[in-house]
């Protein structure tokens, strides 16, 4: 993921630079391991409202830190929704994770009947859409939490969506859809998740917190040395 984001501060747009495919590449795994374990948070968390506004939260949060670290960020008035004039990527990955997130909850209520959850779902996809990775994310989020099994190989079945975006994409840009095809390499990863939660040690407590706070402090520190 910093590898990513760190190309394409150096490399703004579709460089041909061989470090930037390359980097890009690599970064594609973060983006489905996201997916996955924020569906795993969902079945695991005992709170899932409270979970959801923590996501939600860390997107706001995470929505500045993307923005300042943009090569086009172009002073406060940049962290205005549609500030940049177009609808997708305006705002990071979390955004669209968060709404993943909704579409389980929509799933699992009882609230509702089929008909009103397939509406609320692709709103929630529409919602989703002006995220980084945008209804991708969603989609995979919602797929890896419906179809979780005890065989985490099931759950794998969410990855199709990623490679149907780089099939999508690579119609505009074939350096694009090679690179996103990079997103395949996250699967030996998370093969290795063993499906246990974390411990209640200082040290699991810690990782944990960090993880959050990592994603929006290593923009604002790519955007700081652009």
């Amino acid at each position: 993921m910093t590898l990513d984001h760190v190309a394409w501060a150096l490399f703004p747009g579709f460089s041909e630079n061989a470090l930037s495919p390359l980097a890009h590449t690599i970064g594609r795994i973060s983006c489905p391991i996201f997916c996955y374990f924020v569906a795993e948070g969902f079945h695991r968390t005992r709170d899932v409202g409270k979970y959801a506004a923590r996501i939600f939260a860390f997107a706001l949060l995470s929505h500045f830190a993307y923005v300042f670290a943009s090569d086009d960020f172009a002073g406060a008035a940049s962290f205005l929704p549609f500030f940049r004039g177009r609808i997708l990527n305006q705002t990071s990955v979390f955004w669209s994770l968060a709404w993943g997130l909704t579409m389980l909850r929509v799933n699992a209520s009882e609230r509702y009947n089929d008909g009103q959850k397939t509406f609320l779902i692709g709103f929630c996809a529409v919602m989703s859409l002006i995220g980084d990775w945008n209804c991708v994310a969603a989609f995979a989020v919602f797929l890896f939490g419906t179809r979780r099994k005890d065989d985490k190989g099931e759950a794998l079945a969410a990855l199709p969506v990623f490679l149907c975006s780089a099939v999508f994409v690579f119609f505009a840009s074939p350096l694009y859809g090679v690179i996103q095809l990079g997103t395949a390499f996250s699967v030996p990863l998370l093969w290795c998740y063993n499906g246990e939660r974390g411990g209640a040690s200082r040290g699991d407590a810690l990782s944990r917190r960090g993880f959050y706070l990592y994603y929006p402090l290593h923009l604002f520190l790519i955007g700081l040395l652009l």
